[in-house]
């Protein structure tokens, strides 16, 4: 996972807007939304002003400890970058949570899809 994804990630776990975290750090709303999106590389000292807004010390901001095994992280694809990462890494957080009912039908869905996809092709 790169830096922007990690503090858009970071962000969004305590609720704040790139608003929020504009009023914060004192930096444009435009400027953390192109760090976020890896468009910008922040410096040491902006990077510490987010973590201090995220309330975070620098190096959790700087250190990512991937969870996940190696083999459900996309190495090429849909979902190894971008919009579809910052999905794929949503739907990573919220599918512990759910019921094993939801989960079926979740399954079910995707499953579903799949073939009609298919069916169309």
């Amino acid at each position: 996972m790169d830096l922007g994804t990690r503090i858009r990630t970071a962000r969004e776990e305590k609720n704040f807007s790139q608003g929020d975290l504009e009023q914060r750090t004192g930096m444009l709303r435009c400027y953390i939304s192109r760090v976020e999106n890896g468009h910008t590389v922040p410096s040491i000292e902006t990077l510490e002003k987010i973590a201090g807004a995220l309330d975070m010390k620098l190096y959790q901001l700087l250190y990512y400890e991937d969870r996940l095994s190696d083999e459900l992280t996309p190495k090429s694809g849909w979902g190894s970058y971008g919009k579809e990462a910052r999905l794929l890494n949503k739907f990573r957080q919220l599918l512990p949570r759910i019921t094993q009912n939801n989960r079926q039908l979740l399954l079910f869905m995707a499953t579903r899809l799949i073939a009609l996809k298919k069916l169309r092709s």
